[in-house]
């Protein structure tokens, strides 16, 4: 079988290209295969607890199975860190959040803003209530970062913020700006996954509070490695 390796920034240099294709074994995993470049790159393996690796196009880990024709990328954190994440009780400042996604070189900014509507399957809701396991939720925002920048290589920066604890009727509970150099750039597919993502993999629950009591909004998806 034969695989693709694409490396970027600093780790292109340190390996001299790219690009690299590779023949792996039948059965080879992912780990495998970046145990072999570091074997013969002996640079990289010192950068190795600061490298990411993505496998078509998501962040994968080293059990993952390797195919015939399958992308891997190698590649340091990227360009303005983890990017502008966070989870607090404080109202949102929806406009501060936008402006940190803005640099001197991007002429576009998709955003999304989600507000407490009044109504929820029909239901009445007074307010609702969010709470998070804030150490794992603020990685798992971080990871949707890393996951945009692998996906969509011109986009900018990307902010996600959410709020939790009690939010009235009309508050903002999540803002999410992703800049890029044009508007076709990828801003606009990055900023719907992000909130996609987000519901998917980032531990934070909504108690919806009504006139009849209260109920935790569960999904119903398990948690995947990354969305297709």
């Amino acid at each position: 079988m034969h695989v693709t390796v694409k490396l970027f920034a600093r780790l292109r240099e340190l390996v001299g290209s790219g690009q690299l294709v590779r023949e792996v074994e039948e059965g080879a995993t992912l780990g495998d295969l970046v145990q072999a470049l570091y074997a013969q790159f002996p640079d990289l393996r010192k950068d190795a607890p600061r490298t990411f690796v993505a496998l078509n196009h998501q962040l994968a880990t080293p059990s993952s199975p390797l195919r015939d024709g399958d992308e891997v990328a190698l590649f340091p954190p990227v360009s303005g860190g983890a990017g502008y994440v966070g989870i607090t009780h404080d109202p949102l400042d929806v406009e501060t959040i936008i402006q940190s996604a803005i640099r001197p070189d991007t002429g576009a900014v998709a955003t999304f803003v989600g507000s407490v509507r009044n109504v929820s399957h029909g239901k009445e809701v007074l307010y609702l209530e969010y709470e998070a396991y804030e150490p794992m939720a603020l990685a798992m925002l971080r990871q949707i970062v890393a996951e945009i920048q692998t996906r969509w290589p011109r986009v900018a920066e990307v902010a996600i913020v959410q709020r939790i604890g009690r939010l009235e009727v009309g508050e903002v509970a999540v803002v999410i700006a992703v800049s890029s150099g044009h508007r076709d750039d990828g801003c606009f597919e990055a900023c719907r996954y992000a909130i996609e993502r987000l519901k998917q993999i980032v531990p934070i629950w909504k108690k919806e509070v009504g006139p009849d009591g209260a109920v935790w909004v569960e999904g119903d998806d398990l948690p995947k490695e990354a969305l297709p």
